[in-house]
Protein backbone atom coordinates (compact mmCIF):
# COMPACT_ATOMS: atom_id res chain seq x y z
CA UNK A 1 0.00 0.00 0.00
CA UNK A 2 1.68 3.40 -1.06
CA UNK A 3 1.87 6.31 1.05
CA UNK A 4 2.06 8.72 -2.01
CA UNK A 5 -0.38 11.78 -0.97
CA UNK A 6 -3.17 11.22 -3.55
CA UNK A 7 -6.00 13.88 -5.04
CA UNK A 8 -9.27 13.97 -6.65
CA UNK A 9 -7.61 14.73 -9.87
CA UNK A 10 -5.99 11.31 -9.34
CA UNK A 11 -9.19 9.18 -8.91
CA UNK A 12 -10.26 11.28 -12.15
CA UNK A 13 -12.25 14.57 -10.99
CA UNK A 14 -10.55 17.51 -12.45
CA UNK A 15 -12.34 20.98 -10.32
CA UNK A 16 -10.43 22.71 -12.41
CA UNK A 17 -11.66 21.95 -15.69
CA UNK A 18 -15.13 22.12 -13.98
CA UNK A 19 -14.32 26.07 -12.90
CA UNK A 20 -13.15 26.32 -16.44
CA UNK A 21 -16.32 24.70 -18.04
CA UNK A 22 -18.32 27.33 -15.78
CA UNK A 23 -16.51 30.31 -17.45
CA UNK A 24 -16.92 28.95 -20.65
CA UNK A 25 -21.26 28.21 -19.93
CA UNK A 26 -21.55 32.10 -18.36
CA UNK A 27 -22.40 33.64 -21.87
CA UNK A 28 -24.46 30.98 -23.22
CA UNK A 29 -26.33 31.41 -19.84
CA UNK A 30 -26.86 34.95 -19.81
CA UNK A 31 -28.14 34.96 -23.10
CA UNK A 32 -31.52 33.17 -22.26
CA UNK A 33 -31.72 35.78 -19.19
CA UNK A 34 -35.29 37.15 -18.91
CA UNK A 35 -36.41 40.04 -16.61
CA UNK A 36 -37.43 37.95 -13.64
CA UNK A 37 -34.10 36.09 -13.26
CA UNK A 38 -32.58 37.86 -9.98
CA UNK A 39 -28.96 36.33 -10.42
CA UNK A 40 -26.60 34.75 -12.46
CA UNK A 41 -25.32 31.18 -11.98
CA UNK A 42 -22.78 30.25 -9.65
CA UNK A 43 -25.31 30.29 -6.37
CA UNK A 44 -26.52 27.17 -4.90
CA UNK A 45 -30.13 27.93 -6.31
CA UNK A 46 -31.75 29.76 -9.18
CA UNK A 47 -33.75 32.99 -8.45
CA UNK A 48 -36.51 33.35 -10.21
CA UNK A 49 -39.55 35.97 -9.17
CA UNK A 50 -42.65 35.18 -10.88
CA UNK A 51 -44.85 38.28 -12.07
CA UNK A 52 -48.10 37.47 -10.22
CA UNK A 53 -49.45 40.88 -11.46
CA UNK A 54 -49.54 39.03 -15.38
CA UNK A 55 -51.51 36.47 -13.84
CA UNK A 56 -55.16 36.62 -12.04
CA UNK A 57 -54.53 32.95 -10.64
CA UNK A 58 -51.25 31.71 -11.84
CA UNK A 59 -50.50 27.85 -11.74
CA UNK A 60 -47.35 26.44 -12.06
CA UNK A 61 -46.65 23.51 -14.53
CA UNK A 62 -43.61 21.20 -14.31
CA UNK A 63 -41.55 18.98 -16.54
CA UNK A 64 -38.64 17.28 -16.81
CA UNK A 65 -37.45 14.70 -19.39
CA UNK A 66 -34.27 13.73 -21.03
CA UNK A 67 -32.50 12.79 -24.64
CA UNK A 68 -32.34 8.96 -24.42
CA UNK A 69 -30.78 6.81 -26.68
CA UNK A 70 -30.03 9.70 -28.99
CA UNK A 71 -27.19 10.31 -27.42
CA UNK A 72 -25.86 7.06 -28.81
CA UNK A 73 -26.25 8.73 -32.08
CA UNK A 74 -23.87 12.04 -30.70
CA UNK A 75 -20.95 10.08 -29.40
CA UNK A 76 -20.53 8.06 -32.49
CA UNK A 77 -21.06 11.69 -34.57
CA UNK A 78 -18.54 13.10 -32.06
CA UNK A 79 -21.27 15.85 -32.64
CA UNK A 80 -22.71 17.84 -29.32
CA UNK A 81 -24.24 21.19 -30.18
CA UNK A 82 -27.78 20.11 -31.24
CA UNK A 83 -29.13 17.61 -28.36
CA UNK A 84 -28.93 20.44 -26.23
CA UNK A 85 -32.04 21.19 -28.00
CA UNK A 86 -33.81 18.38 -27.77
CA UNK A 87 -33.14 18.58 -24.07
CA UNK A 88 -35.33 21.74 -23.54
CA UNK A 89 -37.48 20.20 -26.79
CA UNK A 90 -38.91 17.28 -24.82
CA UNK A 91 -39.28 19.51 -21.72
CA UNK A 92 -41.01 22.56 -22.75
CA UNK A 93 -43.21 20.73 -25.33
CA UNK A 94 -44.58 18.80 -22.06
CA UNK A 95 -46.13 21.46 -20.44
CA UNK A 96 -46.87 23.94 -24.00
CA UNK A 97 -49.55 21.01 -24.22
CA UNK A 98 -51.19 22.36 -21.36
CA UNK A 99 -51.49 25.86 -22.08
CA UNK A 100 -47.89 27.44 -19.80
CA UNK A 101 -45.63 29.46 -21.00
CA UNK A 102 -42.07 27.67 -19.77
CA UNK A 103 -40.51 30.12 -17.69
CA UNK A 104 -37.18 28.59 -16.33
CA UNK A 105 -34.90 25.34 -17.25
CA UNK A 106 -32.25 23.31 -15.27
CA UNK A 107 -30.00 21.14 -16.86
CA UNK A 108 -28.09 17.83 -15.58
CA UNK A 109 -25.21 17.01 -17.30
CA UNK A 110 -23.25 13.63 -16.03
CA UNK A 111 -20.14 12.62 -17.45
CA UNK A 112 -17.36 9.93 -16.55
CA UNK A 113 -14.88 12.73 -17.99
CA UNK A 114 -15.74 16.47 -17.87
CA UNK A 115 -14.47 18.19 -20.94
CA UNK A 116 -14.71 21.45 -20.97
CA UNK A 117 -15.55 22.15 -24.31
CA UNK A 118 -17.61 19.47 -25.32
CA UNK A 119 -19.85 20.59 -22.29
CA UNK A 120 -20.02 23.85 -23.46
CA UNK A 121 -20.94 22.38 -26.70
CA UNK A 122 -23.55 20.99 -25.13
CA UNK A 123 -24.96 23.83 -23.17
CA UNK A 124 -24.72 25.83 -26.20
CA UNK A 125 -27.64 23.92 -27.55
CA UNK A 126 -29.67 23.83 -24.33
CA UNK A 127 -28.89 28.16 -24.52
CA UNK A 128 -30.28 27.81 -28.11
CA UNK A 129 -33.33 25.49 -26.93
CA UNK A 130 -34.02 27.97 -23.98
CA UNK A 131 -33.98 30.77 -26.08
CA UNK A 132 -36.17 29.13 -28.79
CA UNK A 133 -38.90 28.61 -26.06
CA UNK A 134 -38.61 31.96 -24.34
CA UNK A 135 -37.27 30.93 -21.60
CA UNK A 136 -33.88 31.13 -19.05
CA UNK A 137 -31.23 28.62 -18.33
CA UNK A 138 -30.98 29.76 -14.22
CA UNK A 139 -28.96 26.82 -13.37
CA UNK A 140 -27.88 22.99 -13.60
CA UNK A 141 -25.74 20.70 -12.49
CA UNK A 142 -22.05 18.95 -13.73
CA UNK A 143 -21.59 15.56 -12.30
CA UNK A 144 -18.03 14.03 -12.79
CA UNK A 145 -18.57 10.35 -12.15
CA UNK A 146 -15.47 8.38 -13.26
CA UNK A 147 -16.13 4.60 -13.28
CA UNK A 148 -19.67 5.04 -13.55
CA UNK A 149 -19.51 6.48 -17.17
CA UNK A 150 -16.90 5.90 -19.53
CA UNK A 151 -14.77 9.08 -20.17
CA UNK A 152 -16.42 9.73 -23.64
CA UNK A 153 -19.98 9.38 -22.50
CA UNK A 154 -22.32 11.64 -20.88
CA UNK A 155 -25.79 11.68 -20.13
CA UNK A 156 -28.54 14.56 -19.82
CA UNK A 157 -31.97 15.19 -18.00
CA UNK A 158 -33.72 18.62 -17.62
CA UNK A 159 -36.14 20.64 -15.82
CA UNK A 160 -38.53 22.91 -16.82
CA UNK A 161 -41.09 25.36 -14.76
CA UNK A 162 -43.94 27.17 -16.69
CA UNK A 163 -47.27 29.26 -16.17
CA UNK A 164 -50.82 29.75 -16.79
CA UNK A 165 -53.87 31.09 -15.68
CA UNK A 166 -56.18 28.11 -13.94
CA UNK A 167 -58.73 29.60 -16.09
CA UNK A 168 -56.88 29.00 -19.08
CA UNK A 169 -55.47 25.48 -18.52
CA UNK A 170 -55.65 23.13 -21.91
CA UNK A 171 -56.82 19.41 -20.35
CA UNK A 172 -58.57 18.27 -23.30
CA UNK A 173 -62.06 18.34 -21.07
CA UNK A 174 -63.54 20.49 -23.98
CA UNK A 175 -62.81 18.45 -26.83
CA UNK A 176 -66.56 17.35 -28.24
CA UNK A 177 -67.58 15.47 -30.92
CA UNK A 178 -67.41 17.41 -34.59
CA UNK A 179 -63.73 18.63 -33.49
CA UNK A 180 -60.80 18.81 -36.14
CA UNK A 181 -57.59 17.36 -35.35
CA UNK A 182 -54.61 19.32 -36.93
CA UNK A 183 -50.58 17.94 -37.02
CA UNK A 184 -48.16 19.53 -36.71
CA UNK A 185 -45.09 18.42 -38.83
CA UNK A 186 -42.39 17.08 -36.97
CA UNK A 187 -38.30 17.48 -37.91
CA UNK A 188 -37.68 13.78 -38.22
CA UNK A 189 -37.84 11.01 -34.78
CA UNK A 190 -37.43 13.63 -32.37
CA UNK A 191 -35.90 12.24 -29.55
CA UNK A 192 -38.27 8.94 -29.88
CA UNK A 193 -37.76 5.49 -31.35
CA UNK A 194 -34.03 5.77 -31.11
CA UNK A 195 -33.08 2.08 -29.76
CA UNK A 196 -34.77 0.69 -32.60
CA UNK A 197 -33.77 3.27 -35.19
CA UNK A 198 -29.84 1.96 -34.51
CA UNK A 199 -31.09 -1.56 -34.44
CA UNK A 200 -32.29 -1.24 -37.84
CA UNK A 201 -29.94 0.98 -39.00
CA UNK A 202 -26.76 -0.02 -38.10
CA UNK A 203 -27.60 -3.99 -37.12
CA UNK A 204 -29.82 -4.92 -39.99
CA UNK A 205 -29.16 -2.83 -42.90
CA UNK A 206 -25.32 -2.52 -41.79
CA UNK A 207 -24.68 1.21 -42.10
CA UNK A 208 -22.34 3.49 -40.64
CA UNK A 209 -22.87 6.74 -38.41
CA UNK A 210 -21.16 8.78 -42.00
CA UNK A 211 -23.27 6.76 -44.65
CA UNK A 212 -25.75 8.24 -47.16
CA UNK A 213 -28.86 7.24 -46.83
CA UNK A 214 -30.27 7.06 -50.31
CA UNK A 215 -33.90 8.56 -49.68
CA UNK A 216 -33.17 11.21 -47.91
CA UNK A 217 -29.65 11.85 -49.26
CA UNK A 218 -28.76 12.80 -45.51
CA UNK A 219 -25.82 10.86 -44.09
CA UNK A 220 -27.23 8.79 -40.82
CA UNK A 221 -25.54 11.38 -38.26
CA UNK A 222 -27.38 14.34 -40.17
CA UNK A 223 -30.85 12.56 -40.55
CA UNK A 224 -30.86 11.84 -36.86
CA UNK A 225 -29.31 14.55 -34.88
CA UNK A 226 -31.89 16.96 -36.63
CA UNK A 227 -32.94 18.45 -33.21
CA UNK A 228 -36.55 18.22 -32.02
CA UNK A 229 -39.16 21.01 -32.95
CA UNK A 230 -39.71 23.48 -30.59
CA UNK A 231 -43.32 24.35 -30.46
CA UNK A 232 -44.20 27.00 -27.66
CA UNK A 233 -43.89 30.31 -29.47
CA UNK A 234 -46.56 29.21 -32.07
CA UNK A 235 -48.61 27.37 -29.73
CA UNK A 236 -48.81 30.29 -27.30
CA UNK A 237 -49.69 32.26 -30.45
CA UNK A 238 -52.90 30.46 -30.97
CA UNK A 239 -53.97 30.03 -27.75
CA UNK A 240 -54.17 33.88 -27.52
CA UNK A 241 -56.72 34.23 -30.50
CA UNK A 242 -58.23 30.88 -30.50
CA UNK A 243 -59.85 28.07 -28.58
CA UNK A 244 -57.92 25.59 -28.61
CA UNK A 245 -59.55 22.44 -26.83
CA UNK A 246 -56.70 19.63 -26.93
CA UNK A 247 -53.10 19.71 -27.01
CA UNK A 248 -51.10 16.60 -27.62
CA UNK A 249 -47.08 15.68 -27.66
CA UNK A 250 -46.28 13.01 -29.97
CA UNK A 251 -43.24 11.34 -28.03
CA UNK A 252 -42.89 7.51 -27.18
CA UNK A 253 -46.15 5.55 -27.96
CA UNK A 254 -46.68 7.78 -30.78
CA UNK A 255 -50.22 8.67 -32.27
CA UNK A 256 -52.34 5.63 -31.05
CA UNK A 257 -50.63 6.47 -27.46
CA UNK A 258 -50.78 9.83 -27.25
CA UNK A 259 -53.61 11.29 -28.87
CA UNK A 260 -55.91 9.36 -26.33
CA UNK A 261 -54.33 11.59 -23.48
CA UNK A 262 -56.12 14.39 -23.85
CA UNK A 263 -59.86 12.92 -25.04
CA UNK A 264 -62.41 13.31 -22.80
CA UNK A 265 -64.64 9.41 -21.65
CA UNK A 266 -66.36 8.91 -25.10
CA UNK A 267 -64.42 10.85 -27.41
CA UNK A 268 -62.60 8.38 -30.27
CA UNK A 269 -59.76 10.01 -32.27
CA UNK A 270 -59.97 8.79 -36.02
CA UNK A 271 -56.53 9.78 -37.40
CA UNK A 272 -56.02 9.69 -41.27
CA UNK A 273 -52.61 8.48 -42.26
CA UNK A 274 -52.97 9.43 -45.52
CA UNK A 275 -53.61 13.13 -45.34
CA UNK A 276 -49.53 13.88 -44.67
CA UNK A 277 -46.87 12.37 -46.04
CA UNK A 278 -44.55 10.46 -44.15
CA UNK A 279 -41.20 11.60 -44.16
CA UNK A 280 -38.23 8.95 -45.65
CA UNK A 281 -36.46 8.05 -42.96
CA UNK A 282 -39.51 6.54 -41.31
CA UNK A 283 -40.44 4.22 -44.70
CA UNK A 284 -35.99 3.37 -44.63
CA UNK A 285 -36.85 2.14 -40.78
CA UNK A 286 -40.12 0.49 -41.62
CA UNK A 287 -38.70 -1.52 -44.94
CA UNK A 288 -35.13 -2.30 -43.11
CA UNK A 289 -36.27 -3.77 -39.74
CA UNK A 290 -39.86 -5.23 -42.24
CA UNK A 291 -41.42 -3.21 -39.32
CA UNK A 292 -45.13 -3.09 -39.55
CA UNK A 293 -47.29 -0.04 -39.55
CA UNK A 294 -48.92 -0.64 -35.56
CA UNK A 295 -45.58 -0.90 -34.54
CA UNK A 296 -44.25 1.71 -36.62
CA UNK A 297 -46.35 4.63 -35.53
CA UNK A 298 -46.45 2.83 -32.00
CA UNK A 299 -42.69 3.70 -31.98
CA UNK A 300 -42.17 6.92 -33.94
CA UNK A 301 -44.04 10.15 -34.26
CA UNK A 302 -44.05 9.49 -38.17
CA UNK A 303 -43.86 12.92 -39.03
CA UNK A 304 -46.76 14.67 -36.91
CA UNK A 305 -44.94 16.38 -33.57
CA UNK A 306 -48.20 17.80 -32.43
CA UNK A 307 -52.08 17.38 -32.55
CA UNK A 308 -54.33 19.93 -31.50
CA UNK A 309 -58.32 19.67 -31.25
CA UNK A 310 -60.08 22.38 -32.31
CA UNK A 311 -63.62 23.19 -33.41
CA UNK A 312 -64.34 22.43 -37.18
CA UNK A 313 -65.10 25.82 -37.16
CA UNK A 314 -61.89 27.31 -36.12
CA UNK A 315 -59.51 24.65 -38.30
CA UNK A 316 -59.17 26.71 -41.66
CA UNK A 317 -58.28 30.18 -39.11
CA UNK A 318 -55.89 28.05 -37.21
CA UNK A 319 -54.32 25.99 -39.96
CA UNK A 320 -53.71 29.80 -41.89
CA UNK A 321 -52.17 31.35 -38.37
CA UNK A 322 -49.85 28.10 -38.31
CA UNK A 323 -48.87 28.80 -41.93
CA UNK A 324 -48.03 32.23 -41.11
CA UNK A 325 -45.57 31.11 -37.89
CA UNK A 326 -43.81 28.61 -40.18
CA UNK A 327 -45.68 25.57 -39.14
CA UNK A 328 -46.40 22.98 -41.43
CA UNK A 329 -49.79 21.94 -40.26
CA UNK A 330 -52.66 19.80 -41.50
CA UNK A 331 -55.95 18.56 -41.08
CA UNK A 332 -55.30 14.45 -40.05
CA UNK A 333 -58.98 13.53 -38.26
CA UNK A 334 -61.82 14.31 -36.41
CA UNK A 335 -63.05 13.32 -32.73
CA UNK A 336 -66.36 11.26 -33.16
CA UNK A 337 -68.19 9.19 -30.66
CA UNK A 338 -66.28 6.23 -29.25
CA UNK A 339 -69.20 3.16 -28.93
CA UNK A 340 -66.93 1.89 -26.05
CA UNK A 341 -67.43 4.76 -23.88
CA UNK A 342 -63.91 4.87 -23.60
CA UNK A 343 -61.20 7.62 -24.98
CA UNK A 344 -58.94 5.90 -27.82
CA UNK A 345 -57.59 6.58 -30.85
CA UNK A 346 -58.13 5.12 -34.64
CA UNK A 347 -55.72 4.78 -37.09
CA UNK A 348 -56.95 4.28 -40.94
CA UNK A 349 -55.21 5.18 -44.19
Amino acid sequence: MSNDSITYKDAGVDIDAGNSFVKMIKPLVKATRRPEVLADIGGFGGLFALNTAKYKNPVLVSGTDGVGTKLKIAFMADRHESVGIDLVAMCVNDIIVQGAEPLFFLDYLATGKLEPAKGAAIVKGIAEGCKQAGCALIGGETAEMPGFYSSDEYDLAGFTVGVVDRDAIVDGSSITVGDTLIGLASTGLHSNGYSLARKVLFDRMGLGINDIIPETGCSVADELLIPTRIYVRSILNLLRDFAIHGIAHITGGGLPENVPRILPKGCLARIHTSSWEIPAIFRVLQRGGNIVDEELFRTFNCGIGMVLSVSAADASEVLIRLKGLGETAMVIGEIIRCELGQECAELIP
